[in-house]
């Protein structure tokens, strides 16, 4: 089953956030992830909402996982960190519409 990592951000030093998403980028290759979405400019329908919003899919909560415990991620996350501010990062599994 197909899981999702929906993250939501401010950022607040963007050279730092490009060179996280260019190291990011072959880890998520490595571990099957897909970026469906990256969008600086979602249009808030309702709610107080961040300024960077992604969507990156895995085939499995295993494979997400192992993408955001991989001892090589850990320095290129912080950078995550350091470059952005009122985070949000959660995992979820895909919606299979009842028969």
């Amino acid at each position: 089953m197909s899981v999702y990592f929906i993250a939501s951000y401010n950022i607040v030093d963007i050279e730092a956030h490009e060179r996280y998403v260019l190291a990011a980028q072959p880890l998520l290759e490595k571990h099957g992830g897909e970026i469906l979405v990256a969008d600086d400019e979602a249009k808030m329908i309702e709610g107080d909402g961040a300024e960077e919003n992604v969507i990156v899919k895995f085939d499995s909560e295993a494979a997400a996982m192992n993408f955001y415990n991989d001892p090589d991620y850990q320095s290129i996350r912080q950078i995550r960190l350091d470059a952005t501010k009122n985070g949000m990062l959660m995992l979820t599994k895909s919606f299979d519409m009842p028969a």
